[in-house]
């Protein structure tokens, strides 16, 4: 396999990540990223050939506590350690920061992907506001 390129917040067209997205996700639907990306503190991209395929978002709450989203890689490159060095990338990008927190959620059978990134359960709550029903 060719060389892979690690990239932090390179610039970053919406038809590149969705593309991404559709190639990863069976349920996505294309949409503008460039709000999130504006206010990201930094987002992580693999390239192979310059194609992107991996990403990892990076966001911030503007004090100590950052948060990792949207970790994905193109199915045809998993399993090759793509996703471990994006959230590696954006562990450190924070470290940089001097950001004392890094949080993520994830489904349960990400569990040891995440594990084997340094992440430790912890105990937290979480409302969903969509369709929300009090």
């Amino acid at each position: 396999m060719a060389h892979l390129v690690y990239r932090v917040s390179p610039p970053l067209t919406n038809d590149d990540l969705n593309a991404l997205m559709t190639a990863a996700w069976d349920d996505h639907t294309w949409q503008d990223f460039q709000p999130v990306l504006s206010r990201s503190l930094a987002f992580v991209c693999a390239y192979h050939e310059e194609q992107l395929v991996g990403f990892v978002n990076l966001a911030w709450d503007g004090g100590e506590h950052s948060f990792i989203l949207d970790t994905l890689v193109h199915p045809e490159f998993r399993r090759r350690g793509i996703g471990r060095e994006l959230v590696r990338r954006a562990v450190a990008e924070a470290e940089s920061r001097a950001l004392k927190w890094v949080h993520v959620d994830f489904e349960p059978h990400l569990q040891k992907f995440y594990d084997e990134c340094g992440f430790r359960n912890t105990a937290a709550g979480l409302i969903r506001l969509e369709n929300r029903q009090i």
